[in-house]
């Protein structure tokens, strides 16, 4: 694993829970550090990013929730060898609706796929947003400059955006560490809390999910929720860019490995096996969660049972459930069901010297549990939903002797890494007792060779990895401003346009040459745009194709040659040549058009209309009203359904809609330049829903960039207008020096 310099001072850890609980002894109040994969993770990081100037070990500063009873303990006791705890109280109401309330009845149930368990509360949203302001209170007296803050999970999505605008220099990190679900669940939520949630986590810089699939099903939200730019894994925000990659979390394999050899656990082993009379043993354990599917699981060992005979009274199946929210109504019932199907299996199919299920509802010690991990023949995690799963990799981990068959869910995260285990669908019984039978008839040679490649991924992505991947995606982070976001591999784009012989370069104006403003008559290209243009025009065709009209484009750029096209092609202009009109349709079409638009004006005020010589648009750039984007599609259904003897294109443009007739457009123009002479490159930038007519007619071969969000035939994108003036210069510096 490459290891690097330290790139922060200081660790700062920000999750719901402190990494250790406060306990009392003869000697006073003392810390017990907890043994969890992330605070391994986490001491990871701060071993990497090294010692502070006097040669001392960083402490890792952690703000967590504490409960308000320790308020009047001295601050000292916060404090161990390794962790400086920062408590964070609140009151016990907004504590409540916060955490019971927004995040454990909605946010895990809506993200874990069980909408109907979901409760959607304004209040408990009021205290989401409370209790994370407390949090920011706490971490904004800790940052200092150089320091890394790594908030963890779903209970403080809103707070990497507040620590940027409390600190905007800040680096910042998240990690979500459950599912997170198609944009179709996100769009359960109310829009106003979808988009507050949405924004929030686009206060980090670098944004961390277990699995490609969660980080798919983000960027997609993004898309949809802020309608942002969207460069590979990495969305570009006006002055920033955020990184998104999934970092698949895991376990400390050194540890699993080694410890099923030690006394306690080898004793504990023996002791299990002649208490289940030596018979077959499958394990599984979970927390009591509706997610992890346990019911189902017993119904899948009920059809094993069922089908083959010939295993009972040879196998026996341990199940324990770690106790969970058991006070509350619907965990009561999780567990009642659980009960109830653990007894009446055992009494369809026990006897006297047999138990089909041995079940526990209590928690495990390390010891306990690594013993049933090492004798086991198969280990049974089935979730019915999970971002990571960490038991399966637990029990991967703890078999050095390469014996074991892991039957696991595909909706478990880790059914993406760990493909040599049974993989099965949870809710199909059929599925999961075909899948015993097969992991109890397995041969030695065939678990040993699964067994190895599992054990020999979870080797090199361990808790560590895991870590150290996520600490060094900062370095895929742009500074701020950065000169050019874009996918288009820069240095063959630049070497073939040198070579190039017959150049074609044709441009959009409105959001690709000019930024959009909300005055259109006053959008203008920068002076140092109009430097790289007139450079350009001097060894390439140049084409401004845009929806403007002639004399706004003539006016614009009267001093570079240029090739203009008005009007969305109904207008040419070539250099030094009067105004071609392409398009000849009568204009009896445009009074039923303008009827109709006006009565948008009358209803949406800071809305007009402006005529063009062969086009109409209703312009609602500085309208306030929140519905009117709805009411614009309302529009345009409006104008689609106006009979006129002309077939007109109806264009819903950046905050515009606009009619116009349908013969000539961006494309049809595009098409006829390009066809008189051959052409050996062609760049086509454009930023508007009218540009994708450009974009489909052009060769395949040629450069098509669109600017900024949204779907588009383009085969590049660019993120920004000021990204366009970028590779312009870069383009014009091409020309200078070859």
């Amino acid at each position: 694993m490459k290891v690097s310099k330290p790139l922060f001072k200081r660790l700062l850890i920000v999750s719901y829970r402190l990494p250790f609980t406060i306990k009392q002894t003869k000697e006073g109040l003392e810390l017990v550090q907890n043994s969890g994969g992330l605070v391994s993770a986490v001491l990871s990081m701060a071993e990497r990013m090294g010692n502070n100037p006097d040669g001392q070990a960083t402490k890792i500063h952690w703000v967590g929730h504490a409960d308000p009873k320790l308020k009047s303990i001295d601050q000292s006791v916060f404090e161990n060898e390794t962790f400086v705890a920062h408590p964070v109280f609140m009151d016990e109401a907004v504590h409540k609706g916060f955490y019971e309330g927004f995040s454990n009845d909605l946010i895990w149930p809506l993200f874990h796929y069980f909408p109907s368990y979901a409760s959607f509360s304004e209040p408990n949203f009021d205290h989401y947003q409370q209790a994370s302001t407390r949090f920011l209170e706490e971490l904004d007296q800790l940052i200092e400059p150089g320091d890394l803050v790594w908030i963890h999970d779903f209970q403080l999505m809103l707070l990497p955006r507040q620590v940027r605008e409390a600190r905007p220099d800040a680096t910042i990190g998240y990690f979500f560490h459950i599912p997170f679900p198609t944009y179709e669940i996100v769009k359960l939520l109310p829009r106003t809390w979808r988009q507050a949630l949405i924004d929030g986590l686009l206060g980090a810089d670098v944004i961390g999910f277990h699995t490609a699939d969660y980080v798919q099903h983000f960027i997609q939200s993004v898309s949809e929720v802020l309608n942002l730019p969207i460069i590979g894994n990495r969305i570009v925000l006006p002055d920033r860019t955020v990184v998104v990659n999934d970092f698949p979390i895991s376990v400390d394999f050194n540890k699993f490995n080694s410890s099923g050899q030690e006394p306690a656990v080898i004793d504990t082993r023996h002791f299990y096996h002649s208490e289940l009379r030596q018979n077959k043993i499958i394990f599984s354990v979970d927390r009591l969660d509706y997610t992890k599917g346990i019911t189902s699981r017993l119904l899948g060992y009920e059809r094993f049972l069922n089908q083959n005979p010939d295993w009972h009274d040879k196998v026996t199946f341990v199940m324990t459930v770690v106790p969970s929210r058991d006070k509350i109504e619907q965990y009561q019932e999780i567990k009642r069901e659980i009960e109830e199907t653990v007894g009446r299996i055992n009494g369809l199919f026990g006897s006297i010297g047999w138990r089909p299920i041995v079940y526990s509802y209590a928690s495990m010690t390390f010891t306990e549990l690594m013993a049933l991990y090492t004798l086991c023949e198969v280990a049974l995690i089935t979730p019915i939903r999970d971002g990571m799963n960490l038991v399966c990799k637990e029990f991967v981990a703890s078999r050095q002797d390469n014996r074991g068959v892991l039957i696991l869910s595909e909706l478990a995260g880790a059914a993406q890494e760990l493909k040599d285990a049974l993989i099965i669908n949870p809710t199909d019984t059929q599925e999961v007792a075909d899948a015993i039978k097969q992991g109890l008839h397995m041969a030695p040679e065939e678990q040993e060779r699964r067994m190895q490649r599992m054990r020999h991924h979870l080797q090199n992505y361990n808790v560590f990895r895991w870590s150290h991947d996520f600490l060094m995606a900062f370095d895929e982070v742009p500074g701020s401003q950065p000169g050019l976001e874009t996918d288009l591999v820069l240095s063959p784009f630049l070497t073939a346009f040198a070579e190039a012989q017959q150049r074609l370069l044709l441009f959009d104006f409105d959001g690709t040459l000019a930024p959009i403003v909300d005055d259109p008559a006053s959008a203008r290209p920068s002076d140092s745009l109009r430097e790289s243009l007139s450079r350009l025009a001097e060894a390439t065709d140049l084409v401004v194709i845009s929806g403007r009209n002639r004399a706004f484009l003539e006016k614009t750029f009267d001093s570079i040659p240029v090739h203009l096209v008005a009007e969305h092609g109904a207008f040419l202009k070539k250099p030094g040549q009067p105004w071609e009109r392409l398009d000849l349709s009568a204009g009896d079409w445009v009074e039923p058009i303008r009827m109709v638009m006006n009565q948008f004006v009358d209803r949406f005020p800071g809305s007009f209309i402006e005529e063009k010589e062969t086009a109409i648009a209703w312009h609602y750039r500085l309208v306030e009203a929140d519905d009117v984007d709805t009411q614009s599609v309302e529009l345009a259904t409006q104008l689609r359904d106006v009979s006129t003897s002309t077939p007109l294109a109806v264009i819903q443009g950046n905050k515009v809609v606009e009619v116009k007739p349908s013969l000539h457009s961006k494309g049809t123009v595009a098409l006829s330049i390009f066809e008189q002479i051959p052409y050996d490159f062609i760049v086509s930038i454009g930023d508007d829903t009218t540009d994708e007519d450009m974009f489909r007619q052009l060769p395949n071969w040629a450069y098509t960039l669109k600017v900024g969000s949204g779907a588009s035939y383009a085969r590049y994108r660019l993120a920004r207008q000021q990204d366009v003036e970028t590779l312009l210069k870069r383009m014009s510096d091409v020309l200078v020096t070859a």
